[in-house]
């Protein structure tokens, strides 16, 4: 029971460790966006599927979205 116990918490560390540096990088990802619009200015909306890429991809989903707005190809 003690040793199930350890198991759990462990695993419960270990996830709780991963998905804080994944919000760190997706709010890093969409301040990067947020600076680009205000900035910048490509007017890139904030629908979800552009929320969905800086959530999941960070600063290079937002570098990729300022891209890929740039040359026209924009979500």
């Amino acid at each position: 029971m003690i040793l199930l116990a350890i198991v759990l918490i462990f695993g419960a560390y270990i996830i709780l460790r991963s998905l804080k540096k994944f919000i760190i990088n997706a709010i890093a990802g969409l301040f990067i966006l947020f600076l680009a619009n205000q900035f910048i200015s490509p007017d890139i909306g904030y629908s979800w599927l552009v929320i969905l890429v800086c959530g999941i991809g960070g600063a290079v989903g937002a570098v990729l979205l300022l891209a890929l707005r740039f040359i026209g190809f924009g979500i």
